[in-house]
């Protein structure tokens, strides 16, 4: 068996240190799109070091290096060919707002190993803490093809009705050609990203977009949107990866105001929205493929 249960499970947690830097915040933002139109002063909050404003999701990269998609491989009891591996989802809760300038310890632990039948599912939460507390928590959700099937428990199900009703706004957004090549320079350099023989390996046609790439981009069009370009008021976002996004491509970002009951996307330490806060569910496809969806059961608890 691949993955040993027991071992993942019971594996002490791993602390490391990290920092990043404005340049660090703006390479992000270009990279899930940000800048366009390049003299646009909402697009400048993204991309100008002096009036830099931190979308919530650059915390998955800050610090640069492995995802915590990658991370979870480097598990003890956890042996696994890369190309078998999707990211399937990721919930983050920001606990203040990013700094443009910043060092953080950050703590992972697997909190869950699950056998899905073909795939196993593995679970990592992140604890990012600075000199003022805590910062931020996230989870990502790993599966593994081929590695199930041992007997263990199914776990919970993260998937919820869609949303009802036609859409508050809907907008698109293209994704560039080199999209994902620029992504890959925050640190997370899976060659499936890149790389047209190890893609066609891993079974694709050629290589895919980052799904927290994607992630970003929808993350940033509900915050445009809806949110009048204020990063500071997303309180946490949840997402399923529910199929790649190939570069090139125009994503199709439905909205619809107020989330409901059980859609929190929080984790960790103070999760939940709280009191006085609304929702935005999301639902987002590829244009080109017949609105295919890309990210489900999507959540942006917000003040």
């Amino acid at each position: 068996m691949p993955i040993d249960e027991a071992a993942a499970r019971t594996a002490a947690p791993r602390t490391r240190e990290i920092s990043w830097t404005p340049g660090d915040v703006q390479l992000y933002h270009l990279g899930i799109g940000a800048g366009v139109p390049a003299t646009d002063p909402r697009e400048l909050r993204y991309t100008l070091e002096s009036a830099l404003h931190v979308l919530p999701s650059f915390a998955t990269v800050a610090g640069g290096g492995e995802p915590g998609v990658i991370r979870a491989l480097s598990t003890p009891g956890v042996d696994v060919d890369l190309a078998r591996v999707l990211h399937g989802g990721q919930t983050l809760t920001v606990h203040r707002p990013l700094p443009v300038r910043g060092t953080a310890t950050v703590t992972d632990r697997v909190t869950g190993v699950y056998d899905k039948g073909e795939a196993a599912l593995l679970v990592l939460a992140t604890e990012a803490d600075d000199a003022d507390g805590p910062l931020w928590s996230e989870e990502a959700r790993v599966f593994v093809r081929g590695a199930g099937g041992w007997g263990g428990e199914r776990g919970p199900s993260v998937r919820s009705a869609p949303p009802s009703g036609p859409p508050d706004r809907t907008v698109e957004r293209p994704v560039r050609e080199d999209q994902a090549l620029l992504y890959r320079l925050t640190g997370d350099l899976n060659p499936l990203h890149a790389d047209p023989l190890f893609a066609r390996a891993a079974g694709f046609d050629r290589p895919v977009l980052h799904g927290l790439c994607t992630y970003g981009i929808t993350l940033k069009a509900v915050v445009d949107t809806l949110l009048d370009g204020e990063v500071s008021r997303v309180r946490s976002y949840g997402a399923r990866f529910a199929s790649v996004v190939y570069p090139g491509e125009t994503l199709r970002v439905r909205m619809w105001r107020g989330g409901g009951a059980g859609t929190s996307a929080g984790v960790g330490r103070g999760a939940g929205a709280g009191a006085g806060a609304g929702a935005v569910r999301v639902a987002v496809s590829a244009v080109e493929r017949g609105d295919a969806p890309v990210l489900a059961d999507v959540v942006v608890q917000h003040d």
